[in-house]
């Protein structure tokens, strides 16, 4: 049985893979690595691991992958094809006996954690061990190659001043959360292995939120609850890809099918995942140029002197369906809403999410008996509230008018965050600082991208209600709108 999934920091996710060697393939044209330029397909061989599939080969007791080597681009760590891939070849097979999983914690370290400590901080103190041990560790060959936090750029390793870059974005409560998670989990093992502080040492919180990371960014979930797969760490992440890795439970091992032709020396690629800059940047520490699965948390909420804001919040309450976390864990829940680029003229995207739009007809009504019918039209439908338009032309509009207003402002905010990231007369910055700026543009461009969309989606929606015949029964959601 074949399948795949991902984990990402705190949470499980379809897909996900690390790239924390190296800035991602995909950041070439933003970095502008110009002085690195290569021939097309020319790699370096990394010297410094020549040792490694060699030594994995040995440990799993089977050949790994021979079509593969390690290499050095422009963009760091890598694989390269070291010869021609056809697309269906099995590239690379990780059997699960070298793979690290929270069963390779320590049987003394495992009796004193609870429930309370998840998998991630788990693996992470396996991380923490092999790293006390050294070069004494059997793992040492994989351990001492992972990256260290200067090479970093999730956003939780970012200073205060470099997270105020992206205070515009959901992405800076979350770190801020996700800040708080690592330090919880931390609390609660000191204080588990309290009694016997010598198993893990002088473990520091910066240390083990370092572990987490590594751990966040490069594990696959499992049956073990999730592995970190030596050597397919080293591949790099292209969002068209279709390539995967997958794991096959009746052959016991990890693999990745290539899904195109690769030549001698050109860099294989898989997809992480159909992640968010969001994503990319809270749990993997790049970002892409332009990423086609972006999105948008946004945040509506009813205004305290509403007379009717307690029976809205009853309403909606009652009636809307219950959150989905998208990939970054966001809920679109009663005040805070997940978009993606909306269906414009040109037909791209997937609309304005139904529940925002409710939200909106509802935070319309001015009388409880408004309140009443649309609790009525739930109940003889299917359950979901506000899904046609209001049956008021004047309040419809009105209710889209707010959306647009709202995401006017985000827009007009968005868009002086970017333009403050491009001092003017500035001297070009290097290093640090230089990648977590681009990230932030890249972030914020993306996201001021989908707000546009949303907004062109909905000032047609309102001149076509205003323009055109109203007929409320024969518009059953936003898609049978023109645009």
């Amino acid at each position: 049985m074949l399948w795949a999934t991902r984990i990402s920091n705190i949470r499980f996710y379809q897909y996900h893979r690390p790239l924390l060697f190296t800035v991602p393939h995909n950041f070439r044209t933003k970095l502008n690595f110009s002085s690195f330029s290569q021939p097309q397909g020319f790699c370096y061989l990394d010297e410094d691991c020549d040792d490694f599939l060699p030594w994995l080969e040995q440990k799993a007791g089977a050949k790994i992958s021979s079509v593969l080597s390690i290499g050095k681009s422009a963009f760091g760590r890598s694989l390269f094809a070291s010869k021609s891939i056809q697309t269906g070849d099995c590239i690379l097979k990780v059997p699960y006996s070298v793979q690290i999983t929270p069963d390779n914690l320590l049987p003394e370290i495992k009796s004193l954690l609870g429930d309370e400590v998840g998998n991630i901080a788990k693996l992470a103190i396996v991380i923490l061990c092999e790293q006390k041990i050294g070069q004494k560790s059997e793992w040492a060959p994989y351990i001492s190659r992972l990256p260290q936090p200067g090479e970093m750029h999730n956003t939780i390793f970012w200073s205060q001043d470099e997270l105020e870059m992206i205070r515009q974005s959901s992405v800076y409560q979350e770190t801020i959360n996700q800040k708080c998670q690592t330090e919880n989990d931390f609390l609660a093992i000191k204080r588990a292995l309290r009694h016997d502080p010598e198993i893990l040492g002088d473990i520091t919180y910066e240390g083990f939120m370092h572990a987490c990371s590594l751990v966040g960014s490069r594990a696959w979930g499992s049956t073990k609850g999730l592995s970190m797969i030596p050597f397919a760490d080293f591949l790099n992440h292209d969002g068209a890809t279709e390539a995967i890795v997958l794991s096959d439970e009746d052959k016991q091992d990890s693999e990745v099918i290539a899904d195109r032709d690769y030549g001698p020396g050109e860099e294989v690629l898989i997809r992480y995942g159909k992640f968010p800059n969001a994503t990319l940047m809270l749990d993997f520490g790049f970002s892409l140029p332009y990423n086609i699965h972006d999105q948008v948390q946004v945040h509506f909420n009813i205004p305290h002197h509403d007379l009717l804001r307690e029976m809205k919040i009853d309403l909606l309450q009652r009636h809307c369906t219950p959150p989905i976390k998208d990939v970054n864990g966001f809920n679109s829940s009663l005040e805070s809403f997940t978009i993606n680029e909306v269906r414009s003229a040109k037909g791209k995207g997937k609309g304005l999410p139904q529940s925002l739009r409710a939200f909106a007809r509802v935070l319309s009504c001015t009388t409880p008996e408004e309140l009443s019918d649309l609790a009525k039209e739930a109940a003889q439908n299917d359950g979901r509230l506000a899904r046609r338009p209001l049956s008021n032309r004047s309040k419809e509009i009105w209710a889209h008018e707010k959306l647009l207003l709202l995401i006017t402002q985000l827009i007009e905010k968005n868009d002086a965050t970017i333009k403050s990231l491009v001092p003017v007369n500035s001297p070009p910055m290097c290093g640090r600082l230089a990648v977590r700026m681009q990230m932030a543009r890249d972030l914020l461009s993306g996201e001021l991208r989908i707000l546009k969309s949303a907004s062109m989606w909905l000032k047609s929606y309102c001149t076509t209600l205003t323009t055109t015949a109203y007929h409320c029964e024969e518009v059953d959601d936003y898609r049978a709108i023109p645009g």
